[in-house]
């Protein structure tokens, strides 16, 4: 059977998925466990988008310190392939854990320093965790790339490590990341899957998260945004081609309590920009890596969304050394009416309390 909805049924969909709805989720677990991953990137020219993401989803009583904690000492959220995730979804990456690394080079790589790898494991153990800058370079072969990597044999070996499973990322501090060896991160009696039925569960969850999504999609290496044959068939009225929608979703299609919402740019809900633009007809590109004379919304806008629609961005700066939120413009997709107006002026307010700041600048009403 191919279900058939409209493209607001479908947008509604795809905002349940990711917890946009006037429903907050219960905490910051809940909400992890939810969208499955949050993307670990550095920029902060408002806040870190895992602060931004959780933000958007509790509001106000979201404080990074509770993530900290969450990953560091309670360990019910653990770090892999570049996303923080919750602890009970590791079962379903221990597979993909014994697969890698998957390129035929980094497995040369480590065959060549098994000596490293093993002088490595053993410093971990008895003196973990440790940054790699204090793990002794005994590379038999050093890593070679055109990129940062190269030659930073220590980092590029724990690395390879916390994907094989071997090595974990233990906390973070100023000077990055600390690893230890896995037993002392991860929980002992850690149910064993097999390779399908954590594929399967893993990608039953991600469509969960997105609610919709295409059979095929932009090819990513660790955590892939395409359903396959997931899920139920759907094609939505106006757009070209078969979807594939979580039945859990099909149950509760009319269900949808808008609000407004700014979203980081790094967040699953707006990552797919092909998705985006097909379901909510929405244009969005982050511009940081443009020259600033190049820009049409800022370094770091932020979506707006207002129900369930994308309506604008919001080109803002936290200042923190002047103690405001610069808001350097508020582009409208659409004029917006009053009632848009004053929920934006409302997540611009919250956002600026949030983060201890005061809102001034362009746009505000």
């Amino acid at each position: 059977m191919v279900h058939t909805l409209t493209q607001e049924q479908a947008r509604r969909i795809a905002l349940r998925g990711q917890l946009l709805t006037a429903e907050r989720p219960a905490g910051i677990v809940e909400t992890i466990d939810a969208l499955t991953i949050l993307p670990i990137d550095p920029t902060s020219a408002i806040a870190p988008s895992v602060d931004l993401i959780l933000w958007s989803r509790l509001g106000w009583p979201y404080s990074p310190a509770d993530l900290v904690r969450l990953f560091e000492e309670d360990r019910a959220v653990f770090e892999w392939g570049g996303f923080y995730r919750a602890m009970t979804d590791l079962p379903l990456l221990l597979p993909e854990m014994r697969r890698r690394p998957e390129s035929q080079r980094a497995r040369e790589w480590l065959a060549a320093n098994d000596a490293f790898r093993r002088d490595a494991l053993t410093r971990l153990r008895a003196e973990g965790p440790l940054h790699p800058v204090d793990l002794p370079d005994t590379a038999q072969v050093s890593w070679r790339s055109s990129g940062w990597t190269d030659n930073r044999n220590s980092q590029q070996l724990l690395e390879m490590l916390v994907l094989c499973g071997d090595v974990a990322v233990s906390s973070r501090d100023a000077a990055g990341r600390l690893y230890d060896v896995a037993d002392r991160v991860y929980p002992a009696d850690v149910p064993q899957l097999s390779d399908e039925d954590a594929a399967r569960e893993r990608g039953e969850r991600r469509l969960a998260a997105l609610g919709i999504a295409r059979a095929k999609g932009l090819a990513q290496p660790i955590e892939p945004i395409a359903a396959g044959e997931l899920g139920e068939a759907a094609v939505v009225e106006g757009l070209d081609g078969v979807w594939r929608v979580d039945p859990e979703a099909l149950a509760h299609v009319d269900e949808f309590e808008p609000r407004t919402a700014l979203l980081s740019p790094l967040d699953r809900a707006v990552f797919d920009r092909r998705r985006l633009e097909e379901l909510f007809g929405y244009e969005y590109i982050l511009e940081m890596y443009k020259p600033a004379a190049k820009r049409r919304w800022g370094y770091f806008a932020l979506p707006i969304l207002h129900g369930d629609r994308f309506v604008g961005k919001l080109d803002a700066r936290a200042d923190r050394k002047a103690g405001v939120l610069r808001v350097h413009a508020v582009h409208e997709d659409e004029p917006f009416d009053d009632v848009m107006r004053a929920g934006v002026d409302r997540e611009i307010g919250d956002l600026a309390r949030w983060l201890e700041l005061a809102p001034v600048g362009a746009g505000l009403g």
